[in-house]
């Protein structure tokens, strides 16, 4: 969770205008005036209202009456489900890049007293409060020019000595192309920010926020600022430890935490899916420095995290987080085919990299600079450059500010796929310039579903306005980017064990015994990491989807969740827990390298650590557990219900391959209709082929799934069942779940699941956490 000014993230913001088809001065001088005469006349105002008020009656009107016609049918498509984006044509923006005019400001006397200034250090940040004591140290940073980007949160008063600071009004009048894109409230205007200090000379930019302390008051002692320097012989052509592609050839992204000594912390921007790999780098290769272009820093105190840590880890709202990383472990570098986290309040950007400074507007505040960050590592493998990272270069202060996980939907969702799209996109065109590449990435991303069209006509504005004001874009090398090396000729097999700092925030004891609980999870990490979890949730998956797959995820390949309450922003698909598993085959053709797929529903909680010495090769359901798995012999007092079901299992019988047919009949529940709740079993690999045959012999009869599931079982034949695996399990039938919460109390650490529970929240969420923490203690550092 990034916390610099993105309290504005929740409020409205003002619509983006469309941008203009041309560079028009007299167009933008317009706006501008706009924007400083709010205070316009009383008669003024009531002659636009009775205007607009015309306008609105004459269109509800012109609409009433073409709804009552069969012309007005086709126009009127107010009960027609939205279009899928994703067969939006796109337009693709033509630039004639060798026509692009020299920069000229809309209003030359409002940008005057800048004309002349220059400098080749600059320090960017939004404000929208009153300068803060982080902002008044920051502009005495020997050496760095302060430059504050307002919104329309800004106070209209906003000045600090020292610091140059572009009103929204200002902003307007610079005439960049880019301005017009931007959202008014909101932080993302930074990118106007960058704009103007490469107009005015700059070949460094630190992208800050206005709550960092930096360690010392120095970014030279922090960063490599001077790459020419770093690179050359008077240094003795030092090199960088670098992340070695070697380690492990499936993984995308890495957590540089670990690294600087913090295993149990994660940034912002990770995938969840990867929070679980807490193991150091069993040895890095080396590169030469002078390509680190964008240089990411770390911070104490509170680090660039996520809402899933912070509101899962906060002890207290009284007590802050204080945690601190490692400032003696070496700058680490990330290679072509890997990457990782970059925000935009303590990061270094070269010249070389100031291409990719652009914040993107079509996706959620907390999300727009994760993604830029990823997106810009993918280009900077074009002209050679790389990411690295940086030991803890400035002091945040935790003030706790409610952010929505929907903030951070674009994360959660959509980052695991946005890192394996960038590393595997190629450039159609080897010939292209890196602004084309460019352009080409932004287009490919929209065409995707990262962003939307908005941000490729962004793209195409921003990088025009780069050319306007005389930035000389990179050369783009020939690189061999699907076989890239992982050393640069100094060894392939550098060691460097980070420290294990203490969090005591955590509740974690940081001795001999995390290693034995790392182990552990390893272990079972070993067992279950190639079987995907298939899960069914009840309720509003809005408040329990992210903490399943935050819990789960740390063991299996993969969660898959269903609900009746389906969230394209979570992942989340439809399913109907009546006929879950006719949804299952599509699971199982999605993961065809998958061990075995395990259902679970969410009522059931499942004790990983107890499944060890189950066989994974065989079928496991709750054969052996009595309250469980029931045969109902049917008669004349039968209800209806079984009576219909018993009917559609008799008719699929009858239709059973000889195999299957066989193995039911032999299971002797031929004249009994079997019910199994079914809240929990498991299909290897080598019966997923049987059980998708099954499922498409049920058709489209409506068995229910607590029918079908024994049928499919027992057609697989029982002597092919792992009876034990679940047999242990405690299922408290009897016992009613509080709606307005979780019982608990029967929960015990020792069984391999438990049944029944209802999670409905975080609070609840955690409770259960610390309960299976009994049997997992690394799992309190979620809590």
């Amino acid at each position: 969770m990034q916390v610099q000014d993105r309290s504005t993230a929740a409020k409205v913001s003002k619509p983006s205008p469309r941008p203009s088809s041309s560079h028009d001065s007299s167009i933008r001088g317009q706006k501008s005036r706009d924007l400083s005469s709010l205070a316009s006349s009383t008669s003024s105002c009531n002659t636009y209202t009775f205007v607009a008020l015309f306008i609105l009656v004459a269109s509800i009107t012109a609409l009433f009456f073409l709804g009552r016609t069969s012309g007005g049918a086709a126009l009127l498509c107010t009960n027609r489900r939205p279009i899928d984006p994703r067969i939006v044509r796109i337009t693709y923006p033509k630039i004639s890049w060798s026509e692009i005019p020299t920069f000229l400001p809309v209003d030359p006397a409002a940008v005057a007293p800048f004309s002349s200034f220059r400098s080749e250090r600059w320090i960017v940040v939004s404000v929208s409060t009153s300068p803060t004591d982080a902002l008044r140290a920051l502009v005495k940073t020997r050496g760095w020019q302060l430059l504050a980007v307002g919104n329309t949160h800004t106070p209209v008063d906003w000045s600090l000595k020292g610091a140059i600071y572009l009103s929204v009004d200002l902003q307007a009048r610079l005439g960049f192309r880019t301005v017009d894109f931007l959202p008014y409230g909101s932080y993302v205007r930074k990118s106007i920010g960058y704009l103007f200090a490469i107009q005015h000379g700059a070949i460094l930019i630190y992208d800050a926020d206005d709550r960092s302390d930096i360690l010392g008051g120095d970014l030279h002692k922090h960063f490599d600022l001077d790459l020419a320097a770093a690179a050359g012989v008077d240094s003795g052509y030092p090199v960088l430890l670098q992340y070695s592609r070697a380690a492990e050839a499936n993984r995308s992204v890495v957590n540089p935490y670990v690294h600087f000594g913090q295993r149990s912390v994660w940034p912002r921007g990770l995938p969840l899916e990867s929070v679980s790999e807490v193991g150091h780098e069993k040895f890095y290769s080396e590169i030469r420095s002078g390509g680190q272009f964008i240089q990411q820093g770390l911070s104490n105190g509170l680090p660039d995290v996520d809402s899933v840590f912070y509101f899962t880890r906060k002890s207290s709202k009284s007590e802050p987080f204080d945690i601190f990383f490692d400032e003696e472990a070496p700058r680490v570098a990330l290679p072509q085919g890997l990457m990782v986290p970059v925000n935009s309040f303590n990061t270094i950007f070269h010249s070389q990299a100031f291409w990719g400074l652009m914040l993107p507007v079509s996706v959620s505040s907390m999300a727009s600079d994760v993604i830029r960050g990823y997106f810009a590592q993918r280009i900077l493998w074009e002209i050679g450059g790389f990411v690295a990272v940086y030991p803890p270069t400035i002091l945040r202060q935790d003030r706790e500010e409610s952010y929505p996980f929907a903030e951070e939907n674009d994360l959660h969702v959509n980052v695991g796929r946005l890192t394996k799209f960038l590393i595997s996109w190629r450039s159609d065109n080897s010939n292209f310039t890196l602004f084309e590449k460019i352009l080409e990435l932004s287009y490919a991303l929209a065409q995707d579903g990262f962003w939307t069209e908005k941000d490729v006509e962004l793209t195409a504005a921003w990088l025009q306005d780069l050319i306007s004001i005389g930035y000389r874009q990179p050369l783009t090398m020939s690189m061999e980017l699907d076989h890239p090396k992982g050393s640069n000729g100094h060894g392939d097999r550098r060691e460097f064990v980070p420290r294990k700092i203490s969090s005591v925030h955590l509740g974690v004891d940081e001795s001999g015994i995390v290693n034995y609980e790392i182990g552990n999870l390893i272990r079972w990490r070993r067992n279950f990491g190639n079987v995907v979890l298939i899960m069914h949730c009840s309720g509003e998956v809005e408040r329990t989807a992210l903490e399943w797959r935050l819990l789960y995820g740390r063991i299996f390949k993969t969660v898959i969740i269903f609900s009746e309450h389906n969230s394209t922003d979570l992942a989340v698909e439809y399913g109907e827990l009546s006929k879950v598993y006719k949804y299952l085959p599509k699971v199982f053709g999605q993961f065809a390298d998958a061990e075995g797929f395990l259902f679970l529903e969410d009522s059931m909680v499942l004790n990983y650590w107890n499944l060890l010495q189950a066989d994974k090769a065989k079928l496991w359901i709750t054969n052996k557990v009595p309250q469980s798995w029931v045969s109902v012999s049917l008669d004349n007092k039968s209800t209806k219900w079984f009576v219909k079901q018993a009917a559609m299992v008799k008719k699929v019988v009858d239709t059973l391959p000889v195999h299957f047919q066989v193995s039911y009949k032999e299971s002797g529940n031929e004249d009994k209709l079997v019910i199994c709740s079914s809240e929990v079993f498991y299909v290897p690999r080598s019966f997923v082929g049987d059980f998708v045959d099954l499922v498409g012999l049920v058709g489209h009869l409506e068995m229910h799934h607590r029918v079908a599931i024994p049928l499919f079982f027992l057609a697989m034949n029982s002597q092919n069942f792992d009876s034990d695996a679940l047999q242990r399990i405690v299922y408290e039938k009897s016992v009613a779940v509080p709606a307005n919460g979780s019982s608990l109390s029967y929960y015990t650490p020792k069984a391999p699941a438990v049944y029944p529970l209802k999670i409905q929240n975080e609070p609840d969420f955690i409770k259960l956490v610390q309960l299976m923490a009994s049997g997992d203690p690394l799992l309190m550092e979620l809590v």
